[in-house]
Parts: structure tokens; C-alpha cells; sequence
């Protein structure tokens, strides 16, 4: 039985909150994880929309790669 590992070399990641706050801190959160397996951000994505009740929702696409 063989064990091989094989490098990350991009990885798209997804994130939503109801606030900016939150949403930066679950990508810096996982920024700092992201680096410890030598992967930095690439590209940023985001978008906000609002509930029928008028209470926005922000949503981020992060890209990243060796």
C-alpha cells in the first residue's frame, strides 16, 4: 500500500454573512489557514443582495493558489 501526497495548487473557497464584519473575518480566517498550506488569496469575489425584508446579505468567492 502506497502513500503519496499531492500539492494544492488552487482551491476556491465560498463565504456568506449578513454583516461585513463577519464576512472579513471568516476570510481571514481562513486566509491565515490557507497559508499555513502555502496558499495565498489570487482573486476576490463578492456580491451583495437584499432579503424581501431589505436586509442585505453579502456573499464572497475566494480564489487561491500556490
Amino acid at each position: 500500500m502506497g502513500f503519496e501526497l499531492d500539492l494544492i495548487k488552487d482551491k476556491i473557497e465560498f463565504f456568506d454573512a449578513y454583516s461585513l464584519q463577519e464576512l472579513e473575518k471568516k476570510i481571514q480566517r481562513q486566509i491565515e489557514n490557507n497559508q499555513a498550506i502555502m496558499l495565498r488569496v489570487h482573486a476576490v469575489s463578492h456580491q451583495t443582495v437584499f432579503s424581501p425584508e431589505g436586509k442585505p446579505y453579502y456573499t464572497a468567492s475566494v480564489h487561491f493558489k500556490s
